[in-house]
């Protein structure tokens, strides 16, 4: 079931989530959002980092895709430094 708070907007732009809310989804002090806007309507949208065992999964498949593919490390520090040049 959805909660229904009331908050205000600070002269510094900042709003306070109220603590029902934090407890309800398990909020706490640094979590980043990312913020969507549009009309009369916003919506803040928890950014979660993926579990440890599925980074540890898509590393496992990454490799496995470079190797297939006939990657080698120094293939891969060459395009790192090409990209890194081309941005500057």
């Amino acid at each position: 079931m959805e909660h229904l708070e009331i908050t205000m907007l600070s002269s510094k732009g900042q709003i306070v989530l109220p603590q029902t809310i934090r407890l309800k989804l398990h909020l706490t002090q640094g979590e980043k959002f990312i913020v969507l806007g549009e009309k009369d309507t916003v919506i803040l949208k928890k950014i979660e980092r993926p579990a440890l065992e599925r980074a540890k999964k898509l590393v496992k498949e990454s490799r496995a895709w470079a190797k297939k593919a006939g990657l080698t490390l120094s293939d891969v520090s060459d395009a790192i430094r090409k990209v890194r040049a081309e941005s500057k």
